[in-house]
């Protein structure tokens, strides 16, 4: 195990401003507003920017370990304690896609019940937490120029009569490679290898975040034994021809019909910024390095995992944002500084054109059965 003192300290200087960054920040922006409209005149509702398609939201609780060392003792882990919490599964494209397309896949938790003020201004009071996390371990754009250029691409094949069509191949053969390249999909370039299991997955903060007095990531990790099984299987081919465009809703909720699910939250502390850099969220932090300790476990008993009303509810009313946060656990990097106002600029967008509040859960009994 790393030595306490090799852990790099928290400063404001482990972020360093980018060449033009405000103004790539803004041109990225303005390009998501443009798509944004676009899909809202293409569905006639507004989605997400990203991560547009859930599968299931599930009702759980979050256990904050008892005895945790002094650098994993930070921020919301200080203190061993239950929370109440919502978890979105999704796909990570803008647009509705069939499941059937390969894509990274994502798990969107909301904590309730986080005393302290929030770093968001407008939810400084909120008794909420966000953590966004998708199961890859790093961000393919790891730097706000490349997003740029990925983003502006995006927009250009927006504009054609086809655009969602050709969005979603564009995106989906890119990371189709990238997948491929870890084992998560085929080679195949095709658009028909979903994947493994979406429960058996591990999901990643992807970028570096402060970790009270240090800097980390985190990621999620099937704990008990019947999720440890889903992990790399591969769904039932029947079950993906019988409805090809929601068979991930289909799994998540079979499964949930009566089983239970657990997963451990793990913390990776950054030992050098060099070769751990936060600048940069393309580079994988080696595990060798520092491994991923274990602070808290996640807890899903049986439910209805997609009714209409709960769908409804985390697809229009709620809103998941990595700034919104306690200041301990503020995202880091130039990709999240930008994202920073890209989730604020879409969120008011989408509540506004559904007509919907932009509130933040008190309690867990506002998550509908």
């Amino acid at each position: 195990m790393t030595s306490i003192r090799n852990y790099v300290p928290f400063n404001e200087n482990v972020e360093v401003q980018q060449p033009y960054e405000q103004e790539i920040t803004q041109k990225i922006v303005d390009s998501m507003a443009r798509v944004n409209k676009l899909m809202y005149e293409k569905y006639r509702h507004a989605i997400r920017d990203a991560h547009a398609k859930s599968h299931g939201i599930l009702k759980g609780e979050l256990q904050i370990y008892d005895k945790l060392p002094e650098h994993l003792s930070q921020g919301i882990f200080r203190n061993p304690k239950t929370y109440p919490v919502i978890v979105r599964f999704s796909t990570a494209q803008s647009a509705i896609v069939p499941d059937k397309m390969s894509a990274f896949r994502g798990m969107a938790i909301k904590i309730i019940g986080v005393e302290g003020q929030k770093l968001l201004p407008e939810l400084a009071d909120a008794m909420t937490q966000d953590f966004l996390l998708v199961n890859y371990p790093i961000i393919p754009t790891g730097t706000i120029k490349e997003y740029l250029k990925m983003q502006e691409g995006l927009e250009s094949q927006a504009q054609n009569g086809e655009f969602v069509q050709k969005i979603a191949q564009k995106a989906a053969v890119g990371v189709q490679n990238v997948l491929a390249a870890v084992g998560l999909a085929d080679d195949t370039n095709q658009l028909s290898a979903p994947g493994p299991h979406i429960l058996g997955d591990t999901y990643f903060s992807m970028a570096a975040l402060r970790y009270g007095n240090y800097v980390a990531k985190i990621n999620v990790k099937p704990l008990s034994e019947n999720i440890k099984e889903l992990s790399g299987k591969k769904i039932d081919e029947k079950i993906i021809d019988a409805d090809e465009n929601a068979f991930l809703t289909k799994i998540i909720s079979d499964f949930f019909e009566k089983g239970t699910a657990e997963y451990e939250m793990g913390v990776q502390l950054c030992t050098n910024l060099e070769t751990m850099p936060v600048e940069d969220g393309s580079v994988q932090w080696p595990e060798d390095e520092s491994p991923y300790q274990p602070v808290a476990k996640l807890i899903f008993r049986p439910q209805l995992s997609y009714s209409p009303e709960r769908r409804v509810y985390a697809d229009d009313v709620l809103s998941f944002n990595p700034f919104h946060c306690l200041p301990e656990h503020r995202p880091l990097g130039n990709i999240m500084r930008v994202r920073k106002l890209a989730y604020e600029t879409s969120s008011l967008y989408r509540h506004h054109m559904n007509v919907q509040p932009l509130i933040e859960p008190k309690t867990i009994e506002e998550l509908p059965d």
